[in-house]
């Protein structure tokens, strides 16, 4: 049945889910899960069989302040991987039933067959001494991001999966939230792709110092994605706000996403209700974001991989409760009375 708003949807699968011969919420946050996409869908017989991970590829000239053991090159070598369905999370994908599809939005050097290009500038400037993009570039991120995901829209897709890759990208995205939430970089960084102790606390000074050279407004989000983002960043928010727009549900993976999801909210009020949490990131910063974006990650493996590869190991995980949620046996089966669900 097809409802008018999200909260019907919603309480309508909950009601389904209590026909199920198990207990109340036996399944915990996975039938929250379950009925939050029905919600989004605006159905109480939701879907997700087909999905597709949406991997933005960028480059960050904050590399340049030796925040990372790694450089552009990097990033362009996984894109090489990813076009030809070989880097990590495209191996673990296939496994999981989701298509990948990967997309240039700001790397360095040429671009690589097989990944769509809708680069903006080849890398993002270093913050340390300029804004990294400027507000008509981030405006044209956010643009290409909300292309993408209405083009997978219609492509009948019923579930998008965020992810990202581009070396130096944990620190765009820790300067970005703590400029936005006034919080402390030197407790808020982490070691990014496995940095060792001494690189860790020189990535924190680095962050510390640049935020304290810039004017800008904290409740002016798009001033701060500019100043200290991405175009992978700002093309997940255009995502995040076309998947609000359209009734798509979308699963972030860690920092990055989770970033791109604060963001989105702060710039366009709601969107965050699209977004499910898939795993509780390593990273500190990743996980103030999901307390403050209300978000309820089910995995908790200590994870800092990337390329969505959190998101796509929720994926197993909704197929075996969204099987039992359409096919499990009910109480009229079993010829019992069902459980009912107390007020507390």
């Amino acid at each position: 049945m097809i409802y008018d708003d999200a909260g019907s949807a919603y309480e309508a699968c909950i009601r389904k889910w209590d026909t199920l011969a198990k207990p109340i919420d036996g399944l915990g946050k996975y039938e929250k899960i379950i009925a939050g996409i029905g919600g989004i869908q605006r159905t109480d017989c939701p879907s997700v069989r087909k999905r597709t991970l949406i991997v933005f590829l960028a480059d960050n000239g904050i590399v340049e302040e030796k925040v990372s053991q790694s450089g552009p090159d990097v990033t362009h070598k996984v894109a090489e991987a990813m076009s030809i369905g070989r880097s990590t999370v495209c191996v673990m994908a296939k496994e999981a039933g989701v298509r990948v599809l990967p997309v240039d939005v700001g790397m360095k050097g040429e671009s690589v067959p097989g990944v769509e290009d809708l680069r903006i500038r080849d890398g993002s400037r270093n913050f340390m001494k300029e804004p990294a993009m400027t507000q008509d570039e981030t405006l044209r991120a956010i643009d290409a991001g909300y292309q993408v995901a209405a083009s997978v829209k219609k492509n009948g897709d019923e579930l998008i999966l965020l992810g990202e890759m581009g070396i130096g990208n944990t620190s765009t995205a820790t300067a970005l939230s703590c400029a936005m939430l006034s919080a402390d970089p030197i407790e808020s960084t982490g070691s990014g792709a496995g940095l060792p102790d001494g690189f860790v606390r020189h990535k924190r000074e680095v962050i510390k110092e640049a935020l304290g050279k810039y004017s800008y407004d904290p409740g002016n989000a798009l001033e701060v994605l500019s100043i200290f983002g991405g175009y992978d960043i700002a093309a997940m928010v255009g995502v995040i706000k076309a998947a609000a727009e359209l009734n798509i549900p979308v699963v972030t993976d860690g920092l990055i996403t989770l970033a791109a999801a604060f963001m989105a909210e702060r710039m366009y009020p709601g969107a965050k209700d699209v977004c499910i949490a898939s795993h509780d990131p390593r990273e500190p910063m990743g996980k103030r974001l999901t307390r403050e974006l209300g978000l309820q990650p089910v995995i908790s493996a200590d994870m800092a991989l990337g390329e969505g590869t959190g998101a796509v190991l929720l994926i197993p995980q909704l197929d075996v409760c969204m099987a039992l949620y359409n096919d499990g046996l009910r109480f009229e089966g079993l010829g019992i009375e069902a459980y009912e669900r107390y007020k507390k």
